[in-house]
């Protein structure tokens, strides 16, 4: 079975994102947690079904949010390497891959 590993960076932005989102609106940062959450099955379900952005880090979009997932797809692990913005700081996460 596949497990998956969150890099410490990658928690911190995740924990970073629900945070701020929850002092925009009550609750909207567990709308986001969720949504992370759900993404993270999708990328358990196929993998391999998102584009390559730079070695073997692929990328999938949080739906509702403007964030990606960045992940590693291996044989018995997924790495999550980064919860990133789609348009703040590109490429900041690339030393993690």
């Amino acid at each position: 079975m596949i497990s998956f590993r969150i890099l410490p960076q990658a928690s911190e932005e995740l924990e970073a994102a629900v945070a701020y989102y929850n002092s925009q609106q009550a609750g909207l940062g567990t709308a986001f947690l969720s949504e992370f959450e759900e993404t993270v099955e999708r990328i358990f379900d196929l993998p391999l079904a998102t584009r390559v952005v730079r070695g073997n880090v692929r990328r999938r979009p949080i739906h509702r949010f403007p964030f990606f997932v960045l992940y590693r797809p291996g044989t018995y692990e997924i790495t999550i390497v980064a919860v990133a913005h789609r348009r703040r700081r590109p490429g900041y996460w690339l030393g993690r891959a």
